[in-house]
This record gives structure tokens, sequence and C-alpha cells, in this order.
């Protein structure tokens, strides 16, 4: 089953510590929903853009899509 990484941006000063914020809500999010992947993460790539993200299947993907509006998604080879 194919996984697709689901990506929130955050750029500025604060975006390393928001990224980093926001993984705990994809988290809780998964728990609630009961989702089958638990893989989320946060990395920061600048000094001025941060991303967290999480992975999903094929299956799941619309639900949180809609759900959640990540700004982007790319496939997962994890």
């Amino acid at each position: 089953m194919r996984k697709i990484k689901l990506i929130w941006d955050f750029r500025g000063e604060a975006g390393a510590k928001t990224a980093e914020h926001h993984e705990i809500h994809l988290k809780e999010y998964i728990a609630i929903e009961k989702l089958p992947l638990n893989i989320t993460g946060f990395d920061i790539l600048s000094d001025m853009h941060a991303i967290a993200w999480m992975v999903v299947t094929d299956e799941h993907m619309i639900q949180v899509r809609d759900a959640l509006k990540p700004h982007r998604g790319e496939l997962y080879e994890g």
C-alpha cells in the first residue's frame, strides 16, 4: 500500500517551535481517529522555515487532507 507524507510549512522566527508543537496535534489526531500509521515528525529546514509532517496510506489520505489541510504532500519512502 502506498504511503503519503503530508506536510505543513511554518515560516518565520517561530517556525521551528510551531512545527514542533504542530506535531503534537498530529499525534493526537492519529490517536483520536485510530489511524493505522503513527509516523510523524518535524524538520527544521533553515532559520526561517520548518515543517511538520505525518504519513498516511492512500485509504486515509483524503480524510486527513480534508480535515487537517496540509500545504503539500509527497510519496513517503521510509
